[in-house]
């Protein structure tokens, strides 16, 4: 599918977003926005989006954050600080939503970086519901190592090719994320504190094989937003939703209609 693009104003410049609608033939139908991870993009969610907008009957977003895909590349001289986050949460996506002209409350999912975008945007915006595969909500010692090791690999490695067929500017992607994980100032980052506002349904998802944070994550999520539902899934690491496609959907599937269920009975 081919992406489209809209400008928004963001920190007093003009930013392109690259974006993808679908199933826009559903036209009455709700929008799950999916909000990627630190190294994504739009075509690095591959059918995943499509295939989960499918299953549960609903239109859906998809979207490369500025610095990642086709969107405008971060600047040479820009670094990214600690509340980078709550930036893209505040500013970012609510500017996306209002140049798109979506005025309902959209589901969201979003993956590792993206479900703690998520999770901040829930914060101060109404939402539907949320659905967050490893999110982090805090810095812990094994997602220092594992980014750590990803620098090693883009010196190193391949990985710099095999990323550049998925961002205009690779380099713009992958520094950017990576020195701001791996800046002191970054180790205590947290936004537990934050997440106590959050009213609507959470669905929390992680692999019991993450290798970039541990079950505390999504955890402590549940521990200051008491009606999180938990999914832990044995044989998926830090991308439930390639390591397992289909239990991940049918688990998403149950969530998502259990909540159509209760919001019509109100």
């Amino acid at each position: 599918m081919t992406s489209s693009f809209v400008n928004i104003e963001w920190q007093g410049r003009a930013v392109r977003i690259e974006h993808q609608w679908l199933n826009t033939h559903l036209h009455d139908a709700p929008l799950m926005v999916f909000l990627h991870e630190g190294l994504g993009s739009v075509a690095m969610w591959r059918d995943y989006p499509q295939l989960l907008c499918n299953a549960l009957g609903v239109r859906g977003l998809v979207y490369s954050r500025p610095g990642y895909g086709q969107s405008t590349p971060r600047a040479a001289d820009e670094h990214w600080a600690p509340n980078f986050m709550h930036h893209q949460a505040h500013e970012v996506l609510p500017a996306l939503l209002k140049a798109l002209q979506v005025q309902e409350p959209p589901w969201l999912l979003g993956h590792s970086d993206g479900g703690s975008i998520a999770l901040l945007y829930a914060t101060s915006h109404a939402c539907a519901g949320l659905i967050v595969l490893a999110p982090h909500i805090m810095v812990e010692d094994v997602s220092v190592r594992s980014i750590a090791a990803a620098k090693e690999a883009y010196e190193n490695t391949d990985l710099r090719g095999r990323l550049a067929r998925y961002h205009v500017d690779v380099d713009s992607a992958f520094w950017g994320w990576n020195r701001i994980w791996l800046a002191h100032e970054f180790r205590s980052w947290s936004i537990e504190e934050d997440l106590s506002t959050i009213t609507c349904p959470v669905l929390a998802v992680q692999g019991i094989n993450d290798e970039y944070g541990t079950l505390a994550q999504i955890r402590d999520i549940q521990r200051h937003v008491l009606h999180t539902e938990l999914l832990e899934l044995n044989g998926s690491g830090h991308s439930p939703h390639r390591d397992q496609p289909q239990t991940l959907t049918k688990a998403c599937l149950h969530f998502f209609q259990k909540q159509t269920f209760l919001s019509a009975k109100l």
